[in-house]
């Protein structure tokens, strides 16, 4: 077993910041090693800045178990500012158990008033991100107007590359929904270089293979793929299950690509049969699925060669959801009919 710093005592560890304990431990260890010792030493410190700062470094790499913990530990600290930080970030990963409903989160967290730069900054993310799942893509746009001042007063280096991590995240939703690929794939590759949370490259990966919706079918299907590998690796099931039954089934039915293709999920299925040329198969799967997905209007629109069912899903993508890149799907096929 690795022994952390062993120039280093406990004292002294908890006098240094979290940044300047990883750039000891970096001089001295591979960053798989950093990572883990960093872990361990965010859940055994004494150090007030550290057990705030230490659920960040646990959120990012992707230490959810671990990050309850922690939060369970600064919520019974005596500093007020740490029960604070608590607060956050049980909201944080309450969201990520869909323990409340995106309404309710943001009730949750708009009762919490702070003039901790940083704090303000998780606030708003927390925000963003909730909105991000109630399709309300034109709130990014609010967010990235007042991000760097945001930014401007956050003082934690480590905190503030954390912080930097979370905007490109942010950014590629943003330029991906307005349809803005160049941009998107850029802050995509630019995540996948500042992380090593697995979970969050497979995303990435994800978002890059869908980016290639109207591009290239390999290209898409490479980093559908990549994703794939990188979930299997760290034993990711929902995420698999995710790729397999919905992306890659969605990609290769667009392209007309479904040989050996198949998908448990009634929409794709129907997807699927359209691109083998069964459109009433297609019809007869999605009539008995409510049409509350602008994706299964288009998919019905399509077998049915329906222009007011496109125009429907067209004016679903645009206005409950500002999504300027899937609302292409209806469009195209419109302009063809």
């Amino acid at each position: 077993m690795v022994k952390p710093s062993i120039f280093i005592s406990d004292k002294e560890k908890d006098n240094l910041s979290l940044r300047e304990l990883m750039e000891i431990l970096y001089h001295e260890h591979p960053e798989d090693t950093v990572i883990e010792l960093t872990r361990k030493w965010c859940l055994q410190s004494n150090s007030d800045d550290i057990l705030k700062k230490g659920m960040e470094f646990l959120y990012m790499n992707g230490f959810y178990k671990d990050l309850q913990v922690l939060i369970e530990k600064n919520s019974q600290c005596s500093t007020s500012t740490n029960r604070m930080w608590a607060a956050v970030y049980q909201n944080i990963l309450d969201r990520r158990l869909k323990k409340y409903t995106p309404h309710e989160s943001l009730q949750r967290i708009k009762h919490i008033e702070t003039k901790d730069p940083e704090l303000k900054c998780l606030v708003e993310f927390f925000k963003v991100t909730t909105y991000y799942e109630l399709n309300q893509f034109s709130r990014l746009g609010n967010f990235l107007a007042i991000q760097p001042e945001l930014f401007a007063v956050v003082e934690d280096k480590l905190l503030l590359s954390y912080f930097k991590i979370r905007l490109n995240q942010i950014l590629l939703t943003y330029h991906l929904t307005r349809n803005e690929l160049i941009m998107a794939r850029k802050y995509a590759f630019r995540v996948l270089n500042q992380t090593e949370n697995p979970r969050t490259m497979a995303s990435m990966h994800i978002k890059l293979g869908l980016s290639y919706t109207f591009d290239t079918y390999f290209q898409g299907m490479y980093h559908l793929s990549e994703a794939v590998k990188i979930a299997k690796q760290h034993k990711l099931d929902k995420v698999v299950k995710l790729v397999k039954e919905r992306n890659i089934p969605f990609l290769s039915a667009h392209f007309n690509q479904v040989e050996n293709i198949s998908s448990p999920d009634p929409s794709e299925q129907a997807h699927i049969e359209i691109a083998k040329g069964n459109n009433q198969r297609a019809i007869e799967l999605l009539d008995d699925l409510p049409l509350d997905s602008p994706f299964q209007l288009y998919y019905l629109g399509k077998a049915k060669q329906d222009k007011n069912l496109l125009l429907q899903s067209y004016n679903f993508f645009i206005e409950k959801r500002s999504d300027y890149f899937f609302s292409r799907l209806p469009l195209s096929l419109l302009k063809q009919l």
